[in-house]
C-alpha cells in the first residue's frame, strides 16, 4: 500500500513553454496537458511539446469526453503514452485505449457520498485511478475533498490524489497510511494564474514530499 518513499508527483495543467521548462527542472514524475477547450488550462489547438523541455518526465494527455480516435490521434502527435480520462468515459473506451498501447488513468469526482463501487468495473482496463474533488469544473476546482472517504475504497488499483493540494495541506497525506496512493496530482493549488505554476510553491511541495519519503525510509 502507501509507500511514501515511492510516492510520485504529477503537475497538471501545463501549457506555457518557459513555465514547463522551469517546472521540469524540479523533477516531477508526471506532467499533465489538458486537451479540453472549455478549460482555462487548455493547451490550444496548435500545442507542441519539445522533448528536451520535459525529458525524462512522463507526459500525460488529459481529455474530457473526447472520442477514442481523437485521443489516439492527439496523443500520438504530441507523444503521450499516458492518457487521463477526466469525464464520463466508459469501460469500453478505457479498454480500447489500453489495448492500443496507452497507460490509462481514469478520473472520478469525489464527495462525501461517492460510491467507490463504481470503480470496480474499470479495475481490469486501467492502470491508475485519479480521485479529484467533485465540483462545477472538470478539475481545477481548488478544493480538497474529505480524504477520510478513501477508507471506503478497496485499494485494488493504485491512485493519484488530486483536488486543491497546496503547500498548506500537503503534509496531511501522512494520514493516508495503508492506502494504495501512487502520486499526488498538483494543479490549481500552486498557480499564479490558470496554467501558470508558481515554482516556489511547487518547490515547497516537493521538499515536503522528500521529507515524508525520508522519514518513511528511516522508520
Amino acid at each position: 500500500m502507501i509507500r511514501a518513499e515511492k510516492l510520485k508527483i504529477k503537475v497538471c495543467g501545463m501549457r506555457d513553454v518557459l513555465n514547463i521548462t522551469r517546472v521540469a527542472s524540479l523533477g516531477p514524475d508526471y506532467m499533465g496537458f489538458i486537451f479540453y477547450q472549455p478549460s482555462p488550462r487548455y493547451v490550444g489547438a496548435d500545442f507542441k511539446l519539445l522533448d528536451k523541455a520535459t525529458s525524462p518526465v512522463v507526459r500525460v494527455g488529459v481529455f474530457v469526453n473526447a472520442g477514442t480516435e481523437e485521443i489516439q490521434r492527439q496523443s500520438r502527435i504530441v507523444g503521450f503514452d499516458h492518457v487521463q480520462l477526466h469525464g464520463n468515459e466508459g469501460v469500453q473506451q478505457a479498454a480500447a485505449l489500453k489495448d492500443s498501447g496507452f497507460k490509462v488513468i481514469k478520473v472520478f469526482s469525489v464527495d462525501d457520498d461517492f460510491d467507490f463501487g463504481v470503480t470496480r468495473q474499470f479495475s481490469q482496463v486501467v492502470d491508475f485511478f485519479l480521485f479529484d474533488t467533485k465540483g462545477k469544473l472538470y478539475g481545477g476546482n481548488a478544493r480538497t475533498f474529505n480524504w477520510k472517504v478513501l477508507q471506503r475504497y478497496d485499494q485494488d488499483v493504485p491512485f493519484f490524489l488530486s483536488g486543491g493540494i497546496s503547500p498548506e495541506n500537503v503534509e496531511e497525506i501522512t494520514t493516508l497510511e495503508g492506502m494504495n496512493l501512487h502520486a499526488l496530482d498538483v494543479n490549481s493549488g500552486v498557480e499564479e494564474a490558470p496554467g501558470l505554476k508558481d515554482v516556489k510553491k511547487l518547490k515547497t511541495i516537493f521538499d515536503a514530499v522528500d521529507k515524508i519519503r525520508l522519514k518513511r525510509i528511516t522508520q
